[in-house]
Formats: C-alpha cells, structure tokens, sequence
C-alpha cells in the first residue's frame, strides 16, 4: 500500500485493508485530534505511554487538540487535568462537543435565549460562551432544551425537566449519543443513554438534533478552532472517533486501549474501518507497516491471515501482535466487501495475539 501523506480518504471509498506509512504519524501529519477518554486517559488516570508519546509528538512539532464527545467539563478543567497528567494543555486546545452543540443552537434561537441544560458545568459554560442562558425548569420559557454528560452529579429531576419541556414541543439537541464512557472502573452509562431517558418519556416520538461525534458539527467545530491543515484523528471508538473522520474525508488512527477490542475492529463496517490500527499512543510516533497481498491472503510484518469458508480466519506468523490484527483486519474487511454484509469467526485467530 502506498504510503499515506494526508486526508485522502472520502465518504464515497470504503477501507479494505489498514493503510501503511514509511514515515511516522507525527511526521506526516500537522495535527492530532485527540480523543480523551479511553485514548488519553480513563478514569482520570493517564492510560500506558499516553503521557510520553504525547510530549514526544509535541516536541516533534506535531500540534496536538484534544477532542471530546463529554461535555461535562469545561476546556479549562480538562486542560488542567492534562497538565496535572503531565501533558501541558491549554485550554485554547480543547473541543468538546458542548462547545458544538452551543453553536448549533445559537444559530437556532435568539439571542441570549434561554435553554434548559441538563448536564454538566462545561455545557452551562459553553451555552453562556455563545450568549444563551441556561435555565433548569421547563416552567422557565426556554428557547431550546440540550443534555450533555453530567456524570454521577446529574439529577434525575433534571431530565423529568427536559422530558416535560420536550413534550410541550421545546426544540431538543443533544451534546452527543454515545450509550457508554470509559472509566477506571469499566463502562459506564453515556450521555445517550441519559437521551434514551427522554426519547422514552416522549413517546419515542421525537429525536433530536446532535452536534458531537460523528455528526458534522462537531468536525466543523475541531476545524474552526484547531486550523488543521492536514489532521489526524486519534481515537477508541468506532462509532463515533473513526465514523467521524470518514464523514469528514480525514484519516484515523485507531488505538486498542478504550472501548474498541480487536475482535470490534474485525467486523467493522466500512465506515468505522481506521486508516491506521496501533495497540497505544506510541502508534503516533512509529511508522505503519504495509498490509500486503500473499497468495489467498494477506501479510503484515511477520504474520499471515487467510479467510477461509464460511468466513474462518486463520493467523500464521510470529511479531508485533498488531501486525497480526492489520493482517486479520484486510482478509475480514475483503470478506465482509464494501457493504459490511459478511461474517467472520476469529476467536481461533485472535487467540495467537496478545491483545
């Protein structure tokens, strides 16, 4: 494969096969836009070469941004989080999908209206940085109701609030709908479980209008405030880090330390398949053995899948484990075409890997 050199990649080109690169990530690309949870840290506690990689990435030139679907932090907080962490932020680096989802609305409602928030201080911080009002109570005559992550803090009395303000016919956003968040302690609820909540109260009968990833609000967001020439998304979810940077014609690098798990990443869809597959942080700074042709099947490093009948992959070879998975992932992804119709078994394969 050749070697990549930018956001080549368009919504109209299905992956069949992880990408490889001569030169490392932070050589080719300007930009790191960074997810947070499950990539950088989980839990509050920095994940396994997060830290280094980041600040050798940095002193290499590359800039870094930090990314993220939870909106209940401000930029600020989350920027001294990572400083705390050992990787000086400033909050000027920080994109959170409350920041995007403020603007959505903002472009929605009239000036300095008011919007009932149910979430966390950075989505009331956002709002207010956009000149709305956040309010509690559908009684309150907002303009527009948004839910954003509000963790362990967020009342239940707040979405009875914005199930009311819904039902009498309010506009309704959301920062974003993922169903779960990484934590230290395993996967948590998300804030789209908290938007399920509502959408039950109302019936089923409405949906509504979602800034974060993977949706365009919040790419336009990161473009906005980041200038990324030539960027990179770095994230550990499917649906949302890697199905964002497809929707956005920019490459991805995929990294195994949050919610995705090798066996997630062989059934992708071709919109969730990353340009690029590394085990941590440190795939930033290395380069990205080519997946090849052999024969029947496919190599990559020291190591050969083959997908046999019935769609039975087989992995031969000995190396780096994640040069075994790129070379499972091109036999699956033929199988499964440009459609993501096919089915694989790799339990058998997968069990050669120490993933």
């Amino acid at each position: 494969m050749a070697e990549s050199t930018g956001p080549t990649r368009s919504t109209g080109s299905p992956r069949t096969a992880p990408e490889g690169s001569e030169r490392a990530l932070n050589e080719v690309y300007d930009t790191a836009l960074l997810d947070l949870d499950g990539v950088v840290y989980a839990g509050g506690e920095a994940i396994a070469y997060a830290v280094e990689s980041l600040r050798t990435a940095r002193d290499s030139g590359m800039r870094l941004a930090y990314v993220t679907n939870n909106a209940a932090r401000t930029p600020e907080t989350v920027a001294e989080h990572l400083t705390r962490l050992g990787v000086p932020a400033r909050p000027s680096e920080v994109v959170t999908s409350a920041q995007a989802v403020a603007r959505l609305i903002a472009e929605q409602v009239p000036a300095g209206a008011r919007v009932l928030c149910a979430g966390g201080e950075g989505l009331r911080v956002a709002l207010r940085e956009r000149g709305l009002s956040p309010v509690d109570s559908a009684d309150d005559d907002p303009a527009a109701v948004v839910q954003g992550y509000g963790g362990a803090e967020l009342p239940w009395g707040v979405l009875a609030e914005a199930a009311i303000a819904v039902n009498r016919g309010v506009p309704w956003f959301a920062s974003n709908t993922d169903l779960t968040i990484p934590s230290g302690r395993g996967i948590a609820p998300g804030n789209g479980a908290a938007v399920e909540v509502v959408r039950i109260a109302t019936g089923h009968t409405r949906n509504p209008w979602v800034a974060g990833k993977p949706l365009p609000p919040m790419h336009r967001e990161t473009i906005l405030r980041t200038g990324a020439a030539r960027p990179l998304v770095v994230g550990d979810r499917l649906d949302t880090d890697i199905e964002g940077a497809y929707a956005g014609g920019v490459d991805s690098l995929l990294v195994l330390t949050g919610v995705t798990d090798a066996a997630r990443l062989l059934v992708a869809r071709p919109d969730h398949r990353p340009t690029f597959v590394a085990a941590d942080l440190r795939g930033l700074l290395a380069p990205q053995p080519a997946v090849v042709a052999d024969g029947d099947g496919f190599r990559c490093g020291g190591w050969r899948a083959v997908a046999g009948d019935g769609g039975a992959l087989a992995l031969d070879g000995r190396g780096e484990a994640v040069d075994g998975l790129r070379a499972l992932c091109a036999a699956a992804w033929t199988v499964a075409g440009t459609d993501g119709g096919a089915r694989v078994s790799a339990d058998r394969a997968l069990a050669a890997l120490d993933l």
